[in-house]
């Protein structure tokens, strides 16, 4: 199964006390494979991370094999927008969403309250 890590899930992952970590280690053991779209790397890299934690995420999750927001995925972000709640607010967990949808993978987020009622979109 295709994994995408929600920005949450990433932060508790690879930053301060890396709480999620095992999980993520768990995620490659059971042959999962991980990834992260575009709309999550924008939402990492715009928060203050450390060289280190940059590197981490690099090694992990390099960023030139991010999932792409592209049409298709603009597409089913714009048909979510219109059917899901608060909309206007949630603009970028749907981008995340579409993506993950798109690739008919599964979502790991931390968040699950901001993603539970995304029709079609599968979390972990």
């Amino acid at each position: 199964m295709i994994v995408h890590l929600d920005t949450s899930a990433l932060v508790d992952a690879l930053t301060g006390h890396r709480q999620s970590l095992p999980r993520l280690h768990e995620f490659v053991r059971e042959g999962h494979r991980l990834t992260l779209s575009a709309p999550t790397l924008h939402e990492w890299l715009r928060g203050p991370r450390t060289l280190g934690e940059l590197r981490d995420q690099e090694a992990l999750l390099p960023r030139s094999a991010a999932v792409p927001f592209d049409a298709e995925a603009a597409g089913t972000a714009a048909d979510l927008y219109g059917q899901v709640p608060r909309a206007r607010a949630r603009q970028l967990d749907l981008a995340i969403a579409a993506c993950a949808i798109v690739q008919e993978g599964a979502l790991w987020t931390l968040n699950e309250e901001d993603f539970g009622d995304i029709p079609g979109l599968k979390l972990v």
